[in-house]
């Protein structure tokens, strides 16, 4: 094995766990969502929170150092054109991702205020999950479209 091989699986079970994260927690929220029960809403949400953070964080940081490694030992340049784009779009992507972490700790702390109180969930909850999920189109959208360009490397 390789160094170049093993950096390569590396690189592309970051991809993997990025992108099976964000559909999981993507997922997850939205049942959770579609059931009402604020409480479920609550508990689902605070482990979503860990999950971002453990998995998808770990991920979003390995990937820019397997990607600048693999870039090193096959003599990839910086001038290829799907790589720039990738860039550009990994960029995009935390651009979204990162306010999304923050939504997902506010919707927690209000199904959680809500169960606690035994009220129905607030106004700005569904204002912050709306945000949620229009985040994710994009953020994620751009994450599938990174892994497209990994695989197919265009030449455009």
């Amino acid at each position: 094995m390789t160094a170049y091989f093993l950096i390569k699986y590396l690189h592309v079970l970051g991809a993997i766990v990025i992108l099976g994260t964000g559909i999981g927690i993507a997922f997850f929220m939205l049942m959770a969502h579609l059931s009402g029960d604020r409480t479920f809403i609550a508990r689902t949400a605070a482990t979503v929170v860990i999950a971002d953070i453990a998995f998808t964080l770990s991920a979003v940081i390995l990937q820019p150092i397997s990607g600048g490694i693999l870039m090193a030992l096959s003599g990839t340049s910086l001038a290829e054109h799907w790589l720039l784009a990738s860039i550009a779009l990994y960029a995009l992507a935390g651009l979204f991702w990162i306010p999304v972490i923050f939504m997902q700790i506010e919707m927690r702390d209000l199904a959680r205020a809500a169960a606690t109180k035994h009220e129905p969930l607030p106004k700005r909850y569904f204002e912050v999950f709306r945000r949620w999920f229009a985040f994710g189109i994009p953020g994620f959208g751009s994450v599938m479209v990174i892994l497209w360009m990994m695989i197919a490397k265009p030449d455009f």
